[in-house]
């Protein structure tokens, strides 16, 4: 199981294209979105390991003009190929120890 958050990114409309990949790329499952004038509220959900450095991507894509938050939803089941490197990354580390 993993954390799984709520993401609401504020971002200018044109340049939410780029932010809606960028998600989609972080295992993120975009829910909805608004229009507020020349900005674009998106709403999805992202599991918690993935957001670990989206403050910086973020900003680097909109050049510091997007705000987001983001506040815990549930945790969900870990897809199986991620589950087959975690378990993978343990087994060495457990090789090592040994």
């Amino acid at each position: 199981m993993e954390p799984v958050y709520d993401l609401e990114v504020f971002v200018p409309s044109e340049i939410m294209g780029d932010v809606m990949s960028d998600i989609n790329g972080r295992r993120g499952m975009v829910m909805g979105m608004e229009t507020e004038k020349s900005f674009t509220r998106l709403k999805a959900q992202v599991p918690l390991k993935e957001l670990s450095t989206y403050s910086t991507t973020l900003s680097s894509l909109t050049g510091g003009r997007a705000t987001f938050t983001m506040a815990f939803n549930s945790y969900q089941l870990v897809p199986a190929d991620v589950q087959e490197k975690l378990l993978a990354a343990y087994a060495a580390t457990q090789a090592e120890e040994e």
